[in-house]
C-alpha cells in the first residue's frame, strides 16, 4: 500500500514540473520584448536629438542667420562629438545662435572696411583679412605716426574714427598689437628699444578708441612684439616699412 502511494505522489510531483516548465520560455520572451523595446526607445531618442540640430542648422540657413553655420567649424552638427554622440559639452541653441551671428557681423565688418579702403584709396596703407583668429586690420606705420614716434597723426584720425564706429556692435575682444623692423632707435629716443617703441604704439591706438572714441576699455588688449614677428625679410627698406605697422585684431572671443 506505501509503495503505491510513493509511486502515485512520484507520478503528480513529475506532471506538476512538466506543466510549468513553459513559464521558463514565457519569462524569457517576456524579458527579451523589454530588450527590445528599451533599444527601440533609445535609439528613437538620439535620433530626435540629431533631427532637431539639423532642422536648426538649417532654418538658420535659409532665414539668413550667416552663412557660416554650414561653412564653418568642423562639419560636425551642433551639440555632436566628431564620434556622433552627442557630447556633454556641446554648446547650447542659445550659444549657437550666438556665435552664428557673431560670426555673420564679423563678415559684415570685413566687407564695410574693404569698402572704405577702397573708396578712400588707402590700399597701400591698410588691409584687411579674415583669419583664423578673427579679423585682422594692418595699418602701416606711415599713416600713423612719425619714424621712431608713437603720436598718431592728425591724417589718421579720420581712418580711426571710421574704425571705431564699427566696433561698438561687435561683442569680441579687440587686440591692439605693435610691430616694429629690426634697427635700434637712434640716439637719445625717448623709447628705450623697439620693445617700448611698438608698446607706446599699441598704447596710443588702444587710447584713441577708449579716451577719444569713448568705447568700453574691457573690449581691448594691448600687445608688443616689437620685430619678433616680420611680415617680411627685414634685409631692405622697403620690407622694413612693410614691418612697422600696428594690427588691429577683432578677434573670435566674445567679451566676458
Amino acid at each position: 500500500m506505501a509503495r503505491r502511494f510513493r509511486r502515485s505522489t512520484l507520478r503528480s510531483q513529475q506532471g506538476h514540473v512538466s506543466t510549468d516548465r513553459w513559464l521558463i520560455t514565457y519569462a524569457d520572451l517576456i524579458t527579451l520584448l523589454l530588450i527590445f523595446f528599451v533599444l527601440m526607445y533609445t535609439m528613437s531618442k538620439v535620433d530626435i536629438e540629431k533631427y532637431s540640430a539639423l532642422a536648426q542648422a538649417l532654418n538658420l540657413q535659409f532665414t539668413g542667420g550667416g552663412s557660416s553655420v554650414l561653412d564653418q567649424g568642423d562639419g560636425l552638427l551642433p551639440g555632436a562629438s566628431s564620434n556622433g554622440q552627442v557630447g556633454e559639452e556641446a554648446p547650447t541653441d542659445l550659444e549657437f545662435m550666438a556665435q552664428s551671428r557673431q560670426e555673420q557681423n564679423l563678415q559684415e565688418l570685413l566687407g564695410k572696411i574693404n569698402q572704405y579702403i577702397e573708396e578712400h584709396d588707402l590700399g597701400t596703407q591698410v588691409t584687411v583679412s579674415d583669419a583664423d583668429r578673427g579679423v585682422v586690420i594692418k595699418l602701416s606705420d606711415t599713416i600713423l605716426f612719425d619714424l621712431g614716434k608713437a603720436d598718431i597723426k592728425p591724417e589718421a584720425i579720420p581712418l580711426l574714427e571710421k574704425l571705431a564706429s564699427f566696433f561698438p556692435t561687435l561683442n569680441t575682444k579687440i587686440s591692439i598689437e605693435g610691430h616694429t623692423d629690426d634697427l635700434p632707435l637712434a640716439t637719445g629716443s625717448f623709447y628705450r628699444d623697439n620693445w617700448g617703441l611698438s608698446q607706446a604704439r599699441s598704447v596710443a591706438v588702444l587710447r584713441y578708441f577708449t579716451e577719444v572714441a569713448g568705447l568700453d576699455p574691457r573690449m581691448f588688449v594691448s600687445t608688443a612684439y616689437a620685430d619678433t614677428m616680420p611680415l617680411a625679410p627685414n634685409d631692405s627698406d622697403e620690407n622694413r616699412a612693410k614691418n612697422r605697422r600696428v594690427e588691429i585684431v577683432i578677434l573670435r572671443e566674445p567679451v566676458q
